[in-house]
């Protein structure tokens, strides 16, 4: 007996349900993990996450004695004739959640020749999309309802690491290969985590010991490194909520609390977009249907660049640009910017933080835009514009985070490090001047939005 684990999201070996069923259906036999590297996805998945995908299939490589089978091509092709090739009775893989995943696993699925089954074993999720339903069966529409029914229906314990995990390997595709290695040698890549199961573990450890406890507050200060930094690492599955939630099972406080309102916050963009797959890239709620948007090419090229002339915003666009990461509190500030100071359409955004970001995962990231632009579920208001000095000033109180990634503003002491325009030495370092008048661009989204209700 054969089986074949097909990995997608899930690139690890701890808590792993799919891993555990491809083991026990190899029985005696062989089992092969493999990887496809599918060149629509690939090509179109931007810099920083092919090169975050390429150095966490190393790690999971390395982690498999050198077993792990990558191949290249389509796979609604390859992957059945990986089965055929290596006899496989069975093909396993953890249940896709998203619209262009469920489609290819259809495919692929109807492809298999008869004598081989195909068998989905658990999500991505703690709580797979689609799971969590109000008394009459619906989905919920608002977080605050849906994290606590979350809470209420719970989720298994982690899965079993299996003892002994001898994987055959079933030959690389050059193509494959070649793709990794491109990636990884990639000119004018960010910083990225360090990569693989281990390392993500590590991380949570110290982030747990260190900074759980104050992380109601803390979280929300981009200078202070208090927050998990998880999220690359459960964006590929290298490490799975469960385990996480596992770990935290028997502790109790607001920090506490509160990181697993974040991990419910992951859980409920997944479901919403389960339910409601056309808003992966258009307006959930049809409240501002007439919204008039611009295309100032120049300022949308100005803030991706981190040179719109508002401190915070730049800076986190520089952190973007360095490290393929940015704190969620500049996310919704430099959001904000682009869609109620520039009056861009949301999906703009979206596309180049999904470019950038090593943890951009469509659900989160796009309905966290959402959020934002106000046409989202449990979206912000339209008209609650982040006015970007206040933001610093009350989450950077110190401009430490400032003065981190803005060197032309480094010679500022303190919050003046917010107001540059306000300093007799502001712009002495070549930092420009600001792009719009933030005032004056915040009535201008309230003009636009008045105008949709006519």
């Amino acid at each position: 007996m054969t089986s074949v684990l097909w990995l997608r999201r899930d690139l690890r070996r701890r808590d792993h349900p799919a891993l555990v069923a491809a083991r026990e259906a190899a029985g005696d036999g062989d089992l092969v993990v493999a990887f496809v590297v599918d060149p629509r996805l690939w090509d179109g998945g931007g810099l920083v996450r092919r090169a975050w995908l390429a150095a966490n299939l190393r790690a999971l490589d390395e982690s498999l004695d050198g077993g792990l089978t990558l191949l290249h091509g389509d796979p609604r092709q390859v992957v059945p004739a990986l089965a055929q090739r290596v006899s496989a009775s069975s093909l396993h893989v953890s249940r896709e959640t998203t619209p262009a995943g469920v489609r290819r696993d259809e495919t692929v699925r109807d492809a298999l020749g008869e004598g081989v089954e195909w068998v989905e074993t658990g999500t991505p999720y703690a709580v797979g999309p689609g799971l969590v339903t109000n008394g009459s069966g619906d989905p919920y529409k608002v977080f605050t309802p849906f994290a606590k029914a979350w809470r209420q229906h719970g989720w298994p314990q982690p899965a079993p690491t299996p003892r002994s995990l001898e994987v055959r390997h079933a030959r690389n595709d050059a193509d494959a290969t070649a793709a990794l290695d491109a990636a990884l040698g990639a000119p004018d890549l960010p910083e990225l985590p360090p990569a693989g199961e281990e390392a993500a573990l590590r991380r949570f450890r110290s982030f747990r010991d260190d900074s759980l406890g104050d992380y109601d507050g803390d979280r929300n200060l981009p200078a202070v490194d208090a927050t998990s930094r998880m999220s690359p690492y459960l964006k590929l599955g290298v490490v799975h909520p469960r385990t996480l939630l596992a770990d935290l099972a028997d502790r109790r406080g607001t920090g506490v609390e509160t990181f697993r309102d974040e991990l419910a916050w992951r859980e409920f963009y997944a479901d919403v977009l389960w339910h409601n797959p056309k808003s992966a890239w258009h307006d959930l709620r049809p409240a501002l249907k007439g919204m008039r948007y611009d295309e100032p090419e120049d300022a949308i090229e100005a803030w991706k660049a981190g040179r719109t002339g508002y401190p915070v915003v730049d800076a986190g666009m520089r952190q973007l640009l360095a490290e393929g990461w940015m704190h969620n509190r500049v996310r919704m500030i430099t959001a904000s910017f682009l869609t109620k100071d520039l009056h861009v359409w949301w999906p703009v955004g979206a596309r180049h933080f999904l470019d950038r970001l090593c943890d951009g995962d469509v659900a989160s990231n796009n309905h966290g835009w959402q959020w934002v632009a106000g046409t989202g579920t449990d979206a912000s208001p339209y008209f609650r514009v982040f006015n970007p000095v206040t933001q610093g000033e009350k989450f950077d109180p110190s401009g430490e985070y400032v003065r981190r990634w803005v060197p032309e503003l480094r010679h500022l002491e303190g919050k003046a490090a917010h107001t540059p325009w306000d300093q007799q030495d502001g712009y002495a370092h070549g930092y420009p001047e600001r792009i719009v008048d933030h005032a004056a661009e915040r009535q201008e989204a309230l003009d636009r939005l008045a105008a949709t209700k006519r």
